[in-house]
């Protein structure tokens, strides 16, 4: 006779938000490369839509929230750039 014991092992995979994270990367890419004429209009408006999207989700809410920030500020800055450059070229 032998005393082999079965042991049940549980692995639970931790829950993610995949648009969160993916409107975080563009909010941030959106930002660093704001210099390129269309590029950032295009980030920050799906790294607002992708946070929106995520905030459904109970989980990572916090990275939803700051995509849709960093969209809004990538728009933003790039709105302030072409107002700059309007202002100096009147000069």
């Amino acid at each position: 006779m032998s005393n082999e014991q079965t042991h049940t092992i549980i692995v639970q995979k931790a829950d993610g938000n995949g648009l969160a994270v993916a409107g975080l990367v563009l909010g941030i890419i959106g930002v660093v490369l704001n210099i390129i004429p269309f590029l950032p209009y295009i980030l920050g408006v799906l790294a607002i839509i992708f946070g929106a999207v995520g905030l459904k989700k109970t989980v990572k809410r916090g990275m939803s929230i700051t995509s849709i920030i960093l969209g809004a500020v990538t728009i933003l800055m790039k709105l302030l750039f072409w107002i700059g450059i309007a202002s100096l070229s009147s000069l």
